[in-house]
């Protein structure tokens, strides 16, 4: 109701005021008369309100179809109209909040594919090319054995990244679940300490593991893995005569893994994207694509746990892994 209807009403009552004072029957009969036409006046201003104000809803969810980013009229209706109004937005919200969730998933979903394809492209190329050599009629044994060898090297390439790319790819979607069991911290290291061994002594890296003998609650497997990413990361990247060492402290509130190297270290401008999936730094090897330390972050932040990367170019880096009691 504008101000021009006040108006008209406070005179009327005005009006209706004197009547009374100079005559009080035809007083009585202009105030009751000027009540009715009050109420019979806000009714009918109400009504046109309610149903300008649907409209507008109707209006709004008729194009909200079209385009959910559409935003949503400030809420100021009362009673049972405001309360409508309120929950067609919050469901609109949510709707939202959907698509554009969804929409994420499909350009992850597209990124993900992109990837893998330019990934695998180069071994595939690799395996085409020797499989035309294979089949040259005077290809002596030794040439054939080094061809089929070259193969054989690539189709386990080609297979380690599928595993690991599609591995990432469900722990990035929060679709692989670790299954956390009491495991042996102690016992885990010196596995994974042989697994490695052959590694470093080619490297010319001496390993060394000194972890306390205490129960972890995680999932072995899993952890497992991301750990040897990051302990092969530093035997990678650690010069002949150099060193890996891997310690470990426990308190109440978690388990501390410490990995750390006097190798070619880290450069200012590449430590922040380390864990960045296919990013690969200056030092990098031409056989990395860039996903072991990506694999390893996701691994233990899906055990509630952290890892942070100090370094220095020329003088090495150091892991700090953390996995928090539950």
């Amino acid at each position: 109701m504008n101000a021009r209807n006040y108006v008209h009403i406070a005179a009327a009552a005005a009006a209706a005021v004197l009547c009374l004072m100079l005559h009080r029957p035809v007083g009585c009969c202009i105030v009751l008369g000027v009540l009715a036409a009050f109420l019979i006046f806000d009714s009918i201003i109400t009504e046109k309100r309610r149903k300008r104000r649907l409209t507008d809803l109707i209006d709004y969810i008729t194009h909200v179809q079209d385009d959910l980013t559409l935003a949503a009229p400030e809420c100021s209706e009362e009673g049972l109209t405001g309360i409508l109004q309120s929950e067609i937005y919050k469901v609109v919200a949510l709707l939202r909040e959907q698509y554009s969730n969804e929409k994420h998933r499909k350009e992850y979903m597209s990124d993900m594919l992109s990837d893998i394809s330019h990934q695998i492209k180069t071994p595939l190329t690799a395996i085409q090319l020797m499989t035309e050599l294979l089949e040259q009629p005077d290809l002596d044994e030794d040439k054939r054995l080094q061809y089929a060898e070259k193969i054989d090297s690539q189709v386990g390439r080609i297979t380690w990244l599928v595993r690991n790319l599609l591995t990432l790819s469900q722990l990035e979607a929060g679709v692989l679940k670790m299954k956390p069991a009491n495991i042996e911290l102690s016992e885990m290291m010196d596995d994974i300490k042989s697994s490695l061994e052959i590694m470093a002594e080619i490297k010319g890296v001496s390993l060394e593991v000194n972890v306390p003998d205490t129960k972890l609650k995680a999932d072995r497997h899993w952890l497992r893995e991301a750990l040897m990413n990051i302990i092969k990361n530093c035997i990678e990247h650690t010069y002949e005569g150099g060193h890996v060492r891997v310690s470990g402290t426990e308190n109440n509130i978690c388990t501390e893994l410490t990995i750390e190297d006097n190798g070619s270290g880290i450069s200012e401008k590449d430590l922040p994207h380390i864990f960045e999936r296919f990013y690969k730094a200056d030092n990098s090897s031409p056989q990395s694509v860039g996903i072991g330390l990506a694999l390893a972050k996701n691994i233990i932040n899906a055990h509630s746990g952290s890892i942070q990367a100090e370094s220095e170019k020329g003088k090495g880096t150091r892991f700090t892994v953390k996995i928090y009691a539950v």
